[in-house]
């Protein structure tokens, strides 16, 4: 198993779902969780109980990624509390799907604001901190999605496709600090998010699948642990597809 002991990992979105397991896979590994949450109290309050049950230190927090203001001062907060980062993971998101036909400037502009801005909020956030101490990791959470678009989710899309640029461009500003900025696409992983999907929905998915199964939340927390380790250090700027196939 990758080693992460004694460092501290801050990862949005990390309530429930891959961002959960992302969490407890990392403190398995012996991390430090600092995780953010956004009007998911009770979930929240689950996981930060299970975390602190692996004997690490843990503390949940409550951020809208959205907010320019607030992502700087989360970053603060953490930095005060636990000392330093040393791995940031940008996971939070959000879907308001609809065909581009019907859908409003708010669906549009909400889905950009998280996925996208926050990204932008939070790596801007942790920027200096990495430079200064020249060392770090940065995971995004994009999406095949964002590799090749999807009916109904010009939006989602976007701002998946938009955080494979945004990866790719830091990765160069930060290669010579010693700090990489890698980015996983996951496919249909078997989450809150696609057990709401129709059985015709779902069966569309998995024929268009070659491994003809949905992935699973470990699948993607499993790479994520990969290159938070010191075992990546000489990948950067990768955009790593976790999908059994399917945009291949």
């Amino acid at each position: 198993m990758f080693e992460l002991t004694g460092k501290t990992a801050l990862i949005t979105g990390g309530s429930r779902g891959i961002g959960k397991d992302i969490a407890l896979k990392f403190a398995d590994m012996g991390a430090n969780i600092a995780f953010v949450h956004y009007g998911d109290g009770d979930n929240a309050v689950v996981t930060e109980k299970e975390l602190s049950e692996k004997g690490i230190k843990v503390k949940a927090y409550e951020c809208n990624v959205a907010d320019f203001e607030a992502s700087a001062k989360l970053v603060e907060e953490v930095i005060e509390e636990f000392g330093e980062v040393h791995i940031l993971v940008n996971n939070a998101g959000i879907t308001r799907d609809k065909l581009m036909l019907s859908m409003t400037e708010a669906e549009y502009d909400s889905v950009m604001a998280v996925n996208l801005k926050g990204v932008f909020n939070m790596t801007k956030a942790v920027y200096k901190h990495f430079m200064k101490k020249r060392r770090g990791r940065i995971i995004n959470m994009s999406s095949i999605v964002g590799l090749t678009g999807n009916a109904g989710q010009s939006n989602y899309s976007a701002s998946k496709a938009g955080i494979i640029g945004m990866t790719k461009s830091v990765a160069k500003e930060l290669g010579s600090r010693n700090v990489t900025v890698n980015a996983i696409a996951p496919g249909f992983i078997k989450t809150e998010m696609t057990d709401a999907m129709t059985d015709k929905a779902k069966e569309a998915a998995l024929q268009a699948i070659p491994m003809k199964r949905m992935g699973q939340v470990e699948d993607i927390a499993n790479l994520a642990a990969f290159l938070a380790s010191d075992e990546a250090s000489y990948i950067t700027g990768e955009v790593i597809r976790v999908d059994g196939g399917m945009a291949m």
